[in-house]
């Protein structure tokens, strides 16, 4: 369900792009975007209402269901700017078709998987295909408006995207209720070959105008640590700190390290420019996002694990008992824009979390007595309107955080943090997963209480290192 948030996030991306002039049919060129960007969008949240089926499938413990996560997750952090600097190279129409055309694949192989393995395996593919197809998918949109067009163009397909991201639990626990977990991949495959189709017919064949080298050793070192980083903290959290567990720890962040190190020598060439970094505001809006979105990527793994192992939720009522918080949020962030356009980002940013972490903190009246309506929904009410404070000034500070020539970078590399946020928390949560009954229901709050900590944490970044008013 945080990748109903996540169109917002990743919004600023598509703002940050030169216009073209040689689209002929531009309103094919948003059904296409929509359409590529949603099947990312929706497998990334429907996979969370299976977890409990694909469990009982493969006889699954948490930390296989964790990587079910984090295999989709890993190499979409990881390859997430790559893809967009693949497409400068080789061509975004063409990387757009591939990544489509890819994720289908892979979403096959998901649905007829006989093994856990393989199912990682595709689910793996998934992510690095949805790193392909979603930066140039904005980029294509980007250039095909201009003026208040453009504004149109990016509202729709983030209202869109985030319209799908809701809608594909729902979908999902439906399919699961009346068959299985292996439907759910398939939702993709017809969208996947819309889309494909689409950009076929609407987008204009590129110009190869970059022959800049890709930062092929960047993206290695970058996936190959936080791999290694994820795996440590997945099995201690699950099991124990085993020698090769920190070994494993140590090793990881020292590739990180190193991954830092090489983008400094690369310069404005490198896909992560350490220049970002020169502004105070970009550091704070950062860590907000990687605080935040980790804790609700851990909520929303958690919450319906949680409603269908230990309070009797069919998978169809866990993944509609979470739509509240991307209604909620569609008609008070226009609101909330407003506000943050005239008192400055970083109040809305500082309350923002601040509402968030209240909302996870109601979260802990949820138990297997308790009723929906005055348990769950007052909790992603109140969980919306705080992130409907957070979201819509989120990239538009993102943008105006750094120099013009490194708007493009920004938000790629913001989007980037959302997913590694999520990344990283589903690895901790191990111990919560592999609870049962009402020893469950006490991880999960001891969870939700985590979550909130980590919510305040962010509204401190905001309060402490953003600028009242950052300079456009």
């Amino acid at each position: 369900m945080s990748n109903a948030l996540h169109a917002l996030c990743d919004a600023g991306a598509a703002g940050a792009t030169e216009k073209i002039d040689d689209i002929s049919h531009p309103r094919l060129v948003i059904a296409t975007t929509i359409l590529a960007s949603s099947v990312a969008f929706i497998d990334g949240s429907v996979v969370n209402v299976g977890l409990p089926a694909i469990a009982a499938s493969f006889q699954a413990d948490a930390v296989d269901l964790q990587w079910v996560i984090n295999a989709y997750l890993l190499p979409l952090s990881a390859l997430l700017l790559l893809g967009g600097a693949a497409g400068d190279r080789f061509g975004r129409r063409r990387l757009l078709i591939w990544g489509v055309g890819l994720f289908a694949l892979a979403s096959l192989a998901c649905a007829v998987a006989p093994s856990l393995p393989l199912l990682l395996a595709a689910r793996f593919l998934q992510g690095v295909s949805a790193a392909m197809l979603m930066p140039n998918s904005l980029t294509i949109l980007g250039q095909t408006f201009s003026g208040e067009a453009k504004g149109r163009a990016i509202g729709i397909w983030a209202a869109s995207g985030a319209a799908a991201g809701a809608l594909g639990p729902v979908l999902g626990g439906w399919l699961i209720d009346i068959g299985s977990w292996h439907l759910i991949f398939l939702i993709n495959v017809p969208i996947a070959l819309a889309a494909m189709a689409l950009a076929w017919l609407g987008i204009p064949r590129d110009r190869h105008d970059s022959d800049e080298p890709l930062d092929s050793f960047g993206a290695i070192l970058a996936t190959a640590g936080l791999g290694l980083t994820t795996w440590s903290l997945t099995e201690a959290t699950s099991h124990d700190w085993a020698g090769f567990t920190l070994g494993a720890l140590v090793a990881g962040l020292l590739l990180l390290l190193v991954f830092v190190w090489v983008e400094g020598r690369k310069g404005e060439r490198a896909m992560m420019p350490l220049a970002l970094f020169g502004s105070a505001s970009f550091v704070g809006l950062t860590l907000l996002t990687f605080l935040l979105y980790g804790a609700l990527g851990g909520l929303f793994v958690l919450m319906p694990y949680l409603l269908i192992e230990a309070v009797g939720y069919t998978a169809t009522q866990a993944g509609a008992a979470l739509l509240p918080l991307p209604l909620v949020i569609s008609l008070t962030s226009p609101l909330a824009g407003s506000l943050a356009a005239r008192t400055g980002p970083r109040i809305m940013l500082t309350l923002g979390p601040v509402i968030v972490a209240l909302g996870f903190l109601l979260a802990l009246r949820i138990g297997p007595d308790t009723s929906y309506w005055t348990s769950v929904f007052p909790a992603m009410v109140v969980i919306a309107i705080g992130m409907a404070g957070a979201v819509a000034p989120l990239t538009t500070a993102v943008l105006m955080s750094v120099d013009a020539r490194h708007t493009g970078s920004a938000s790629g590399f913001n989007s980037a943090v959302a997913r590694t946020g999520g990344l990283v928390v589903t690895a901790l949560i191990g111990s919560v997963m592999a609870a049962k009954g009402p020893a469950l229901i006490s991880a999960f709050a001891a969870a939700t209480v985590a979550g909130a900590v980590l919510c305040v944490a962010a509204a401190l970044s905001a309060l402490l290192l953003i600028a009242a008013r950052p300079q456009p």
